[in-house]
């Protein structure tokens, strides 16, 4: 099997856990002092803390999003919708207020800030993300999950973002995002969507990733953002038996920021993606982290719709399934859900090769009835030609034969 991300980076944090910014995300108090004063506090209470700066209020957008344009929920929840599967969000925590998670967000865990149960997302990250996997329909949205009825299970372990270029927020250590991952495998999740980066490899990470696909959980990582700054080996995505996950445009094309190398197994939509804000309305953002919950919703209906795959066996169709993609950078190719549910295909594969054209997943019905209609045509003809051909043959042998057989008065010739 081959082995199986956030906008920009920050130089000299390699080690430290990555979340994407979003845009036009409302900045994060960057006092130190008002967020230890804060915590303190609310340790004191028995309870969590609230966020220093609450998400800026969000409109609701009405418009159909391109990536729902093209995979149209609306083929798939026939087939599946995700039901009985867990997908674990390990992030800036899942807003569980907002119409379109109502009822989907678990009671989770917070490794941030001890005492929550992860339903609070100070930067609107692990909300966006939860809200591609699972949001369900609602009237003046066209936001539409993949897989609606999965349960979320949020583990929140960042808040961390980009403003202005420069980072900011809190994020747990290296041993703590290992721990949340085994956190997550332990309380039942089905598949792990992990759209945060590390630029440094950690045996904890390492071990907790192991830890899940030995208990047959599949596993979906980023591969980043920084390919304007070399393309650093980017994990979990880079450990073996983790999905890594690059980003699309609506063109179909790899964008100029998502990362390239051996760890891209597929891409996704990832650019200009709308997605839920906390409390309520939407926003819209890229990077590579929001192409991963859509690998990660597709993994969730493979698991409703055939029970029977294993782990390794759902990465693989994922893998076998994709469309072709048109140059480097984009692994075994686009992500397909409609044909990673409907097709039979294998197990695990082998990354493949990059091909030269980007295949349309729906293809145009009057362009198949036309090819349909020719390729009659060309076996009627055929046809044709063939008994033409054996009509020509019997004309010259009566030709032939009958006057000889008339000039012997059909007796045999003589044998002497």
């Amino acid at each position: 099997m081959s082995r199986y991300g956030p906008r920009p980076s920050f130089p000299g944090m390699a080690a430290a856990l990555l979340a994407v910014s979003m845009t036009a995300a409302p900045a994060m108090v960057t006092d130190p002092t008002a967020v230890t004063v804060a915590l303190a506090s609310a340790v004191a209470a028995g309870r969590a803390p609230n966020c220093a700066t609450p998400p800026a209020p969000a409109r609701s957008v009405s418009a159909v999003p391109w990536p729902q344009q093209r995979y149209a929920p609306e083929r798939l929840h026939p087939l599946a919708t995700g039901a009985g599967v867990t997908v674990a969000v390990v992030d800036s925590g899942v807003d569980r207020r907002h119409p379109q998670l109502a009822g989907r967000v678990l009671g989770g865990t917070d490794l941030l800030d001890p005492g929550g149960d992860g339903t609070r997302d100070c930067v609107g990250h692990g909300t966006g993300v939860a809200s591609i996997i699972a949001a369900v329909p609602h009237d003046g949205s066209g936001l539409r999950g993949l897989a609606p009825a999965a349960r979320i299970l949020p583990v929140r372990v960042s808040e961390q973002q980009v403003v202005d270029g420069q980072g900011t927020g809190r994020t747990v250590a290296p041993d703590d995002f290992a721990r949340a991952i085994r956190w997550a495998v332990d309380h039942h999740a089905d598949v792990v969507n992990l759209s945060v980066v590390l630029y440094a490899d950690h045996a904890a990470v390492r071990d907790a990733v192991d830890y899940a696909l030995a208990r047959d959980v599949v596993v979906v990582a980023a591969v980043g953002n920084l390919h304007g700054n070399g393309d650093p080996r980017p994990y979990p995505a880079a450990y073996e038996g983790v999905l890594g996950v690059g980003a699309i445009g609506a063109d179909g094309v790899r964008a100029d920021f998502s990362q390239v190398g051996s760890y891209v197994d597929l891409v996704a939509p990832g650019s200009d993606v709308l997605m839920a804000a906390p409390g309520q309305g939407h926003h819209r953002a890229e990077g590579t982290s929001y192409a991963t919950p859509f690998v990660a919703a597709t993994a969730a209906l493979l698991r409703e719709y055939h029970p029977e795959l294993s782990a390794e066996e759902v990465a693989g169709r994922l893998l076998a399934t994709a469309d072709p993609a048109p140059g480097n950078g984009y692994g075994a190719g686009v992500l397909n859900p409609y044909r990673a549910i409907t097709e039979t295909a294998g197990g695990a594969v082998a990354r493949s090769a990059p091909v030269i054209a980007l295949a349309d997943d729906r293809p145009d019905p009057a362009l198949v009835a036309q090819q349909n209609r020719r390729a009659d045509a060309r076996q009627r003809a055929a046809l044709l030609a063939t008994v033409g051909g054996l009509v020509v043959v019997c004309i010259v042998l009566v030709a032939l034969i009958v006057p000889r057989g008339v000039r012997r008065r059909w007796r045999p010739a003589d044998p002497s």
